[in-house]
């Protein structure tokens, strides 16, 4: 367990760690914003290469399925709470909500983990349509949810002003 621990587990951790930062880093968006902004890019993805194989009413279904898949993560982006500005108070309830996840749900990340690679071998069909489909929602399994798993469990990066954050009615009042 040591092994998977050291070599599989931790270097995740670390990527998705490197990827919170890099994105706040180039973003100023709250780290939170990062799991949604990947998923719309893999759904993006898949609808592209969907065009490409599919035609007909097998790509309308695929298209609406896709369509639905986004609409969570379009409304974090436009809506959701991480949308108030990222601050040290913020940093720190993510850092304590990251240390609750990395140690509490290690071993959900790993079954996910390699429940996503075996997925796209589980399961034969003959109908090319079908089988493409099947593809699809196991390429968007592989992709979203272990991603979205590290980048919960990953340590966030403190906010880019050490939490010196100022509302524009506290400006307002300092005029």
């Amino acid at each position: 367990m040591e092994f998977i621990n050291r070599y599989v587990d931790r270097p995740l951790l670390d990527c998705g760690a490197m990827a919170l930062r890099t994105w706040h880093e180039h973003t100023g968006q709250s780290p939170q914003k990062l799991a949604p902004f990947w998923n719309l890019i893999v759904i993006l993805l898949l609808l592209s290469a969907s065009s490409l194989f599919l035609a007909g009413s097998a790509y309308r279904l695929i298209f609406v399925a896709l369509l639905m898949l986004s609409i969570p993560s379009l409304r974090v982006l436009a809506f959701g709470r991480s949308a108030r500005t990222y601050n040290i108070r913020a940093y720190r309830a993510l850092a304590a909500i990251a240390v609750r996840k990395r140690e509490a749900e290690w071993a959900v990340r790993l079954t996910v983990l390699f429940t996503s690679v075996a997925f796209p071998f589980c399961v034969h069909v003959e109908d090319q349509t079908t089988a493409l489909f099947l593809l699809g929602a196991s390429l968007w399994f592989a992709l979203i949810v272990p991603a979205r798993l590290y980048l919960e469990a990953a340590e966030p990066p403190p906010p880019a002003d050490d939490g010196r954050k100022v509302s524009s009615r506290e400006t307002m009042f300092a005029a």
